[in-house]
């Protein structure tokens, strides 16, 4: 753990170069809160950025702090900051527009194309001790939320989001492409917005994965073979569904995950790309086109915060069972090999002692 003078952050300077360095403890602007960090979940982009030097056009240009899904304790606040004080717990919503550009004006602050989003290739993520983020992106939460499950928030605001793309309602029949955090994420958020019979698919090998959707409620899992064909897979994903899909959240990205989505969704379906994978597919897009089925993207969230909050903090949904690792920051390159591996579900740093939510107050 760091002294509370020091904020060690981790730091990526390019492919499998990740280093603890300390930098100043920031100040806050007039609308920010500076948090002292408590737990940091891995994310699949913190991964890209570490392994592969980024994704897409977001590629490395500098040294940047990795992390985003982090709740902490506020230290200082903003002069003109009235929503939150300091010793407030709060999960930290990594993404913000520049409130300026066309797209913040119509709501669209998450594909702000100069909007505070990280980690990105020109803003710092939050796998440090201490964070500035604007004061309207942190989320107080009440005291029986424990910090993962205010962590965890960041991947459940995604998943609402998917959902409220695909609109997903009660009763209906819902596929899920992918057995990872995302996928499992999007599982309960099918759920909690009325799904009555999922399925969801991943690797044969992906067994550990599956096994968290069994207990997470799904109605089926099937775990993809290499002899496995489209229509074998749909023809299973049917089974399982008692007919074709009425909503389909793909969150691999993988061509074969798309190509099957269009295959296994009814007639005026709709399918929600949530996962980042292939640059380029070849997709069935006759199939799609004549059966017109609806086929929707999703970036980050968009104001899905206070309903993943309120959605743990009643109890509605719990999310404790995804975190299957736990690290201190000192073992922060340890923590990276085990989600790089894919090992566990997951993977959740701690900046603070675990046995406690109320680390020491911060003094100057």
């Amino acid at each position: 753990m760091a002294p509370k003078n020091e904020n060690l952050c981790a730091l990526v300077y390019g492919p499998n170069d990740l280093r603890l360095e300390p930098r100043p403890i920031p100040e806050p602007a007039f609308n920010e809160v500076v948090v002292e960090v408590d737990s940091c979940g891995i994310c699949g982009t913190d991964i890209h950025f570490l392994k592969d030097g980024g994704f897409g056009a977001q590629r490395l240009i500098k040294p940047i702090v990795l992390g985003h899904e982090s709740a902490g304790v506020v230290r200082k606040v903003g002069s003109q900051v009235t929503n939150l004080k300091v010793g407030d717990r709060v999960a930290i919503e990594p993404a913000a527009g520049c409130r300026t550009c066309d797209l913040c004006k119509v709501g669209k602050y998450n594909i702000c194309l100069d909007g505070k989003h990280c980690t990105t290739q020109k803003h710092d993520g939050n796998c440090s001790n201490y964070y500035a983020q604007y004061a309207d992106c942190c989320f107080k939460m009440p005291d029986h939320m424990t910090m993962e499950e205010g962590a965890l928030l960041e991947p459940l605001a995604v998943a609402v989001y998917a959902g409220r793309r695909a609109q997903i309602g009660l009763g209906n029949k819902v596929v899920i492409f992918g057995a990872g955090p995302i996928g499992l994420v999007c599982l309960i958020a099918a759920k909690a917005m009325g799904a009555t019979r999922t399925v969801i698919l991943d690797l044969e090998h992906a067994k550990h994965r599956l096994e968290v959707a069994k207990k997470l409620g799904v109605t089926g899992v099937i775990g993809i073979k290499k002899e496995d064909s489209e229509e074998d897979l749909v023809k299973k994903i049917h089974e399982i569904l008692g007919g074709p899909a009425d909503r389909v959240l793909e969150c691999t990205g993988s061509q074969p995950g798309m190509r099957i989505s269009i295959k296994a969704t009814r007639n005026a379906g709709r399918i929600c790309l949530v996962g980042l994978g292939n640059k380029d597919v070849q997709l069935p897009m006759v199939d799609a086109i004549s059966r017109e089925i609806d086929i929707t993207t999703c970036m980050r969230y968009n104001h899905d915060y206070p309903a993943a909050l309120e959605i743990v903090a009643s109890g509605y949904v719990d999310v404790k069972p995804l975190v299957s690792h736990h690290f201190d920051l000192s073992d922060v390159h340890e923590a990276f090999r085990v989600a790089s591996q894919g090992e566990g579900v997951k993977i959740m740093i701690h900046l603070v002692p675990r046995d406690t939510n109320n680390p020491i107050p911060f003094t100057d």
